[in-house]
């Protein structure tokens, strides 16, 4: 097993600290072993959609698990502590570990792994330390009053995802970023639309204060749970807003490698069913959270693989 490894540090000791000082050096780490901690994590966490679909050329998936584990990490940095104070002391580590592998000396497995696909890509540090900025904001503001707030906070939570995945393809131009930040905003609104009584519990409402008040709804109710033709309505108009950034988004496939255009296709049509069972959830997201089955999965799986067949 890959967590029994003496390089390969516990997450949950790192999680509490207590094994932040204990890194290997990155000489007594192997690339190897690190590409495969990187794979088995994004082979192995929970998401609504396949991280990475057979679809992706076999060349860029390793790149594609490094970019995907620095993220979970970053993540679960953030969320799995339940105190901010802890949190920030970890995404400053974080964060110096980040610089530690721009200056070409790697210490933590997803940073040895890591190294090579911004090494071969040439990606400049600010997309993965944009991601830290929201990280550490999700500590301090627990609430947005406009939707452009949100926007914005999703500039950096969400966007640089994109931009990293763009640089694997090969584009660092701004006609694609724009387009890749609607996607990504996009899934972004979708989460947040999903897990509305996931984050209340966590003391976070995404929905804007002032969409709230627009609708005839309040805070107050939020947080009770109440489910009303208001709470509806406002969640219709911002499922809506949240589908025509998908709509936007698609317009980048054709401007993209072949090889990866089915992945971002899916990316979108993956968050636009679950904005679906929103919607056939009379939007409802207070009682039930709407989480695509497996089945659901494997047909987004299964139409996309035809599309690419014909075309």
């Amino acid at each position: 097993m890959l967590s029994n490894s003496p390089y390969i540090p516990d997450a949950a000791s790192q999680l509490s600290g207590l094994a932040l000082d204990a890194l290997p050096e990155a000489n007594k780490l192997s690339p190897e072993t690190a590409k495969q901690y990187c794979r088995h994590l994004a082979t192995h966490h929970y998401e609504n959609f396949t991280v990475v679909s057979w679809f992706l050329p076999s060349a860029l998936r390793s790149h594609f698990y490094h970019i995907y584990a620095y993220c979970r990490w970053s993540d679960d940095l953030a969320d799995e502590t339940g105190d901010p104070d802890v949190a920030l002391a970890l995404l400053d580590w974080w964060d110096g570990e980040l610089q530690a592998c721009y200056d070409g000396n790697p210490r933590h497995p997803v940073f040895v792994a890591l190294r090579e696909t911004i090494t071969e890509f040439q990606i400049p540090i600010t997309p993965f330390r944009n991601l830290l900025v929201a990280f550490r904001q999700d500590q301090r503001v627990t609430q947005y009053e406009t939707y452009d707030d949100l926007v914005d906070y999703c500039t950096f939570s969400a966007n640089p995802v994109g931009h990293l995945i763009l640089y694997l393809c090969g584009y660092c131009d701004s006609e694609r970023q724009k387009l890749s930040d609607a996607t990504c905003t996009a899934l972004q609104l979708a989460n947040f639309w999903q897990d509305i009584s996931i984050d209340l519990a966590k003391n976070r409402i995404y929905l804007p204060l002032s969409d709230i008040r627009e609708f005839g709804y309040s805070e107050r109710e939020l947080r009770e749970g109440a489910f009303t033709a208001n709470f509806a309505a406002l969640m219709r108009f911002e499922v809506d807003r949240a589908r025509s950034l998908f709509e936007t988004g698609l317009k980048l496939c054709p401007m993209v490698p072949s090889q990866v255009r089915a992945d971002i296709d899916l990316f979108n049509r993956g968050g636009m069913a679950i904005l679906d069972l929103i919607e056939r959830q009379n939007y409802n997201v207070l009682g039930h959270r709407p989480a695509l089955s497996k089945g659901r999965k494997a047909t987004l799986m299964l139409r996309y693989a035809l599309k690419r067949l014909l075309a």
